[in-house]
């Protein structure tokens, strides 16, 4: 009976000891040190309507305070933790979003303190388009005893989009540098239709063909007998 007793008691402790164990491993991330870390997520704007465009600035990151064990927090990274903002609802005008906790893709356990700011406002307007007359961009000058002529453009107007307020305002695109130093004889080059406005495109062409007559001059030089 005693071995018996014996063994029964030891039984027990093993099994004391095992449970000892589980609850130690399973506890484990219960006991570990809760910290804060500050984090840059991107603002990721989403479903604007096509017909629309955003003209003031718009934070490209956020800085959000989170809370949670260590180890989930170093397993966690700006890139994973995006804000993302669903614009389907917006229209003309002034609009202010209030960034809120639900809007970040955290993990269960993680809870988000601040974000900072907290709300984005921003301007939306209507996209208009236009056509308008397409300049020639003649850059530097002909050797002496030249002189150029017309420009010559093929096609001569652009089709261009952008905001509203911006498009009213725009008379002309320009295309790209056309650099003349150096040039004596009629030469004609495709160049590239850009616009000043960064809100502004250009649709169509992409590209125009411009001819530049460059001459010799015809007598003495101007001011000379």
């Amino acid at each position: 009976m005693r071995n018996g007793f014996v063994g029964g008691l030891t039984l027990k402790l093993i099994a004391l000891f095992l449970a000892f164990i589980v609850w130690f491993v399973v506890s484990e991330p219960r006991r570990e040190r809760v910290s804060e870390k500050a984090f840059a997520a991107p603002v990721v704007l989403i479903g604007m309507p096509r017909d629309l465009v955003i003209t003031t600035p718009v934070p490209d990151n956020v800085n959000v305070r989170m809370r949670g064990r260590a180890s989930e927090l170093r397993s966690l990274s700006s890139q994973n933790l995006e804000v993302t903002v669903d614009l389907a609802w917006a229209t003309p005008g002034d609009a202010t979003i209030t960034l809120r906790p639900q809007a970040i893709n955290a993990p269960p356990d993680v809870e988000v303190i601040s974000i900072d700011p907290n709300k984005l406002r921003f301007r939306v307007e209507q996209l208009r388009q236009r056509v308008v007359p397409v300049r020639p961009f003649l850059v530097g000058n002909l050797p002496n005893g030249y002189v150029s002529g017309e420009p010559a453009i093929q096609p001569e107007r652009a089709l261009i989009s952008g905001p509203a307020s911006q498009v009213r305002k725009i008379n002309e695109v320009a295309t790209e540098r056309i650099i003349m130093t150096g040039r004596t004889d009629t030469f004609t080059q495709n160049a590239a239709v850009v616009s000043d406005s960064p809100l502004v495109h250009v649709v169509e062409p992409l590209s125009v063909q411009v001819t530049v007559p460059v001459l010799a001059e015809v007598g003495p030089p101007e001011g000379k007998p």
